[in-house]
Formats: structure tokens, sequence, C-alpha cells
């Protein structure tokens, strides 16, 4: 069995609710992007066992601050190395268990509906693209997804034209709900969020070239004893799950 807990939940834990009921409980605290691939690893290994899965999906960062708060999870999955290692510098993660589980790219959305903007082209001027409207993004200042995008637009030569005309958001799920609603008429999202969700469609693919390398890495958290989260870790890495994260439009490091 595995349950989902929302991002606006996080920050009403207290550790004594957060903490999972029983021995075989697993909590993860996950980057939004993983949602509905960690859903279904979370189901599959659930299948037929004692052990549970919850999942909490928020931004990398407010997640990241949760748990050096105290937030009781026995897993943390990020769409950043950078904030693993403010986790690590903390001596929050086990560090013998880190590793880099996915990669990611990003990608240009638009509305599912097809009415509004063609496939972006970053020969030509995307503040063009945007007429009126504004761009959707993750907030470059402390979310994995808006870095990445600034690094992008930087290399690109665009940044300086698209700084104040952003819509900033707290994570890139935000982002495929307002671009969806047509609240936005461009958004900048991960690959795989553009394949989970309905109600976009991609308009361009930005260069990988312009950003880091997107990685997501995933470790154990200090002080919860869990053989259940050492379990599931491992299960994360086998063959199967490389072939669930592939599906979800992931990339393996």
């Amino acid at each position: 069995m595995v349950a989902a807990v929302t991002a606006a939940l996080v920050l009403s834990f207290s550790l004594a609710s957060a903490r999972p009921l029983l021995a075989g409980d697993v909590l993860v605290f996950a980057a939004a992007s993983t949602t509905e691939a960690l859903e279904a690893a979370a189901a599959q290994f659930s299948r037929g066992g004692e052990d549970r899965v919850r999942g909490v999906f928020a931004g990398s960062s407010l997640l990241a601050k949760q748990i050096d708060n105290g937030a009781p999870a026995d897993i943390y999955l990020s769409a950043s190395s950078a904030w693993m290692d403010y986790l690590g510098q903390r001596g929050r993660i086990d560090e013998a268990s880190r590793r880099d589980l996915l990669a990611n790219s990003l990608v240009v959305i638009a509305p599912g509906d097809g009415t509004h903007i063609d496939v972006v082209d970053f020969d030509v001027d995307i503040v063009a693209r945007l007429g009126d409207g504004r761009l959707a993004m993750g907030d470059p200042d402390h979310v994995p997804a808006g870095i990445y995008a600034r690094q992008a637009l930087t290399s690109l030569g665009l940044w300086p034209a698209l700084e104040d005309r952003l819509i900033r958001t707290n994570d890139v799920r935000v982002v495929l709900r307002m671009v969806a609603r047509g609240e936005a008429p461009l958004g900048i999202v991960y690959a795989s969020d553009a394949v989970a969700f309905a109600g976009v469609r991609v308009a361009g693919m930005i260069p990988e070239t312009g950003h880091d390398p997107i990685r997501y890495p995933v470790a154990l958290v200090v002080g919860n004893d869990n053989p259940a989260a050492r379990r599931f870790l491992d299960f994360l890495a086998t063959p199967e799950m490389a072939a669930l994260f592939r599906h979800y439009g992931f990339a393996l490091p």
C-alpha cells in the first residue's frame, strides 16, 4: 500500500503524526516531479508484503529544510544534488547510502489544447512568443527546476529579457497546473512532468548543454534505523525499477 501526502501538509506535520505507525512503514520525502513514478514504484514494492511506503511530495528545498528541522523521513529523494549536499553537510543523511537514482531534462510546455503556442524554436525570440503573458517556472532562487532553467536561459542569452516576466513557483507541479489552465502561455518543467501530466504538451526542448546535469540523488536519512527503508532503497535500483522510471519519462544517470 502507498499513500501520498501533499506538499501543503508537510509544514503541518508534527514529529509524532509524521512517524510511520508500523515497523514496516517507510516515509519518503521526494521531489514533486517524482510523484507518479515513486507512487508506482512503492505500489510494486509493497505488493504481497507487509511493508508500506508513504510519500511526501514537494519542492526539494522545502523537504530538505523540513528534514534538517527534524521531520522524520526515512529516505530523501531530491531533484538537486545541492540540496542533498546541504543535508550531508549537516550530518542528516547516510552518505554511504547516497546514489544518483535518476536523470532528467528540461522542456518548454504549452496548454494541451494546442490553441496558444506553436513549437518554440530557441533561434527565435521566446519573449515574442509569450505575447503579453508570463513564463511560469520554478523559483530560480531555490527550486531546482528553476535553477536549471535560469542556467539554460542565461546560456541562451534570454535571461535579461525574461527575468522580469516570470511567474515563480515553489515546485514544478504548480507550473503544470498554471499552463494547463491557460494562466501562463508557456512554462518550463522537467521532461518527465510533461509525460505525466495530460493537460499540457511539449512546445520545445531546452538544450542540455546550457545547464548543469539534472540528477536525482537519493539517500537514507540519519537517525531512523528502519530496515524496510533500506530494502526500498535497494529496490529502487533494480532493473525492474529502471524500466518503470523510463516509462515515466526519466533517464538514468
